[in-house]
């Protein structure tokens, strides 16, 4: 068997993320405590607690679901005697997710990781004004016939596809008219469905460019340690180990596509045919098996799953 870990993306936090990991792992509370102290706010009380409407500002979501990865991860590793490099070959994270990839594989440290992942959630957020852009899923199409749906919805503006996850699921990203645009043309084009989506920001399109600026400075004044098994990135769906590359591809990230359905494919095409979602919900897991059935897909994020997948090594 070979596996990769993968690491879920916004739109996986929820009130109570977290807390039953933490209530039963002493590990787990320690990279709680470390993220908090990293930050210089109590983001796990907030985590456990609420209000959703506070967890899901995108520059306290985007910290928090990496943090329960992390968790995780540090259970696997201190209780469960988990050593990466003997048991995965790749990591892989969606949007945000990358940083936690990375981060399990020990390119940043998870306090570097917890302000990166502030810093680039605020800089999201500033760089459109609320109401100004939009996300939308267009149900249905393929990837192809997506893409051509923005470009016509985009007119002088802005409208791109930012996320194919799996197959008949691409989301668009842009200006808000110009998205309202594409989901009129994705239903004459024969969209099972086309909605908007509940977010704050038009992530990955060229409106993230200020944002993007943004983490080129963060990211060249953090350390990047060499990864203890290669990633598979989010921009180009293929393998990396270096870390000047990481860094550029990370900044690229931020207005580029992100190719879930590749880069779970490439994984595939690299020998692997398991799949471990370490962290908060199930979305990957369930992206996975639409992308293609002969891939295992399990999660790792609760006390229960954490067990049955150390058993099952």
């Amino acid at each position: 068997m070979s596996r990769a870990f993968i690491f879920p993306g916004q739109g996986s936090q929820t009130v109570g993320m977290g807390k039953d990991v933490a209530d039963a792992f002493a590990s787990a509370r320690e990279v709680f405590e470390e993220i908090d102290e990293a930050l210089s706010q109590n983001l796990s009380k907030l985590m456990f607690e609420g209000p959703d409407e506070d967890l899901i500002l995108t520059e306290n979501a985007q910290p928090a679901i990496m943090a329960v990865s992390l968790a995780v991860m540090r259970v696997l590793s201190k209780d469960g005697g988990v050593d990466l490099s003997n048991t995965v070959a790749y990591v892989a994270g969606h949007s945000l997710g990358e940083y936690s990839a990375l981060a399990a594989a020990g390119c940043f440290t998870i306090a570097d990781t917890a302000r990166l992942l502030k810093t680039r959630g605020r800089a999201m957020q500033e760089a459109v004004p609320v109401g100004e852009g939009a996300m939308a899923a267009l149900i249905g199409l393929e990837p192809d016939v997506a893409a051509a749906v923005a470009n016509e919805a985009a007119g002088d503006g802005v409208c791109t596809a930012a996320n194919d996850n799996a197959p008949g699921q691409v989301v668009v990203s842009g200006d808000a008219a110009a998205v309202d645009r594409a989901i009129e043309i994705a239903q004459a084009r024969g969209a099972k469905r086309a909605i908007i989506l509940p977010v704050s920001a038009p992530f990955h399109c060229a409106l993230m460019a200020p944002a993007a600026e943004v983490m080129a400075e963060a990211l060249e004044a953090v350390n990047m340690s060499p990864l203890a098994v290669p990633l598979v990135a989010n921009v180009t769906a293929g393998v990396v180990t270096n870390a000047s590359e990481i860094r550029q591809l990370l900044v690229e990230q931020v207005t580029g596509m992100v190719r879930w359905r590749e880069c779970v494919l490439t994984l595939k095409d690299q020998g692997v045919d398991s799949l471990v979602e370490v962290g908060a919900g199930k979305v990957l897991s369930g992206l996975a098996r639409r992308i293609d059935r002969d891939l295992a897909a399990v999660q790792a994020g609760t006390p229960e799953t954490i067990e049955a997948f150390l058993e099952s090594l």
